[in-house]
């Protein structure tokens, strides 16, 4: 089906329970809200991937040039240093407050707005990371309370 956004399938996700599966969504989510080309962010979280970033502790493991380099590495490079700041404190805002899982921040929650709203407290996400992210994840994690 042809679609003006990204999904998980056109990454070769599919979206389950899983925080791994989660994140690797919520982190394509994220690139893919910023305003850059969506072949150059998918290009970008191919790059994460490939290097076996895919938890917020993996990228709070790295330094603010590590991480422009790796989003120089996909083609980044329009507001990559503070896309890579950004990363870099919400990951290490999941890591403090939410052990680094997204299922222990939906687990802390009352309903789904207040996880939209948790998300959105999160360095750098703002309503269209959330949007991206839910339209895929709602299913599950709803499904499962």
């Amino acid at each position: 089906m042809m679609h003006s956004y990204i999904t998980a399938e056109d990454l070769g996700l599919t979206i389950e329970k899983k925080e791994r599966v989660l994140f690797k969504w919520f982190l394509a989510s994220y690139l893919f809200s910023k305003r850059i080309q969506h072949d150059i962010a998918k290009q970008t979280w191919e790059v994460f991937m490939k290097h076996g970033i895919d938890t917020p502790k993996k990228i709070a493991n790295h330094s603010r040039q590590q991480l422009i380099g790796l989003l120089g590495e996909g083609r980044y490079r329009r507001h990559d240093e503070s896309t890579a700041h950004h990363m870099l404190e919400m990951s290490r805002q999941l890591v403090r407050d939410y052990h680094g899982n997204l299922l222990n921040m939906f687990d802390c929650c009352g309903d789904e707005q207040e996880f939209r709203k948790r998300l959105m407290q999160l360095k750098g996400v703002g309503p269209e990371t959330t949007e991206i992210f839910m339209r895929e994840a709602h299913p599950v994690l709803v499904a499962a309370r």
